[in-house]
C-alpha cells in the first residue's frame, strides 16, 4: 500500500454481504423483463381482463420473469424463486391499498436484494 492509498477504502464490487453490481443488473433486467410483459399483455388483452384474472396473470408474470432474469445472470433458480415469491408480498400489500407500480418497485428492490445476496451459480469445469 501506497502512503496515498492510505484512507482510501478499495472497490470491491459488494456492499457487505450482498454483490453490488448483481443488484443493480438484477433490478435492471427484472424492470425491463416485468415493463415489456407488462406493455405486450395490455396491449393484447383488454382491460376487463385484467380486473378479473390480474391476482393470477400478475404473479405468473413476475415469477416468469424472475426465471428469465435469474437465467440470464446465471443466478440458481430456485433460490432466485423462492426470493420471488418473497418479494412478491410487499407487492402484495401495496396492492391492496391501490398503489400497484409502488408495490411493484418494493419487490424488484427486494428481490434484486435477494439475488445479489445468494450469488451467480459457479460452474465447475470437470
Amino acid at each position: 500500500m501506497l502512503a496515498g492509498d492510505l484512507g482510501r477504502a478499495r472497490p470491491t464490487g459488494r456492499i457487505g454481504l450482498v454483490d453490488g453490481g448483481l443488484f443493480v443488473r438484477t433490478a435492471v433486467v427484472q424492470v425491463v423483463a416485468v415493463a415489456l410483459a407488462s406493455v405486450a399483455l395490455g396491449a393484447a388483452l383488454p382491460e376487463d381482463f385484467f380486473e378479473d384474472w390480474g391476482w393470477v396473470t400478475g404473479p405468473a408474470v413476475w415469477m416468469g420473469c424472475a426465471a428469465l432474469t435469474a437465467r440470464l445472470l446465471e443466478i440458481p433458480l430456485g433460490p432466485a424463486l423462492r426470493g420471488a415469491a418473497l418479494a412478491g408480498l410487499p407487492s402484495l400489500l401495496a396492492v391492496l391499498i391501490g398503489l400497484h407500480w409502488l408495490g411493484v418497485l418494493l419487490a424488484v428492490i427486494v428481490f434484486a436484494a435477494w439475488c445479489a445476496r445468494i450469488g451467480r451459480r459457479e460452474v465447475v469445469w470437470t
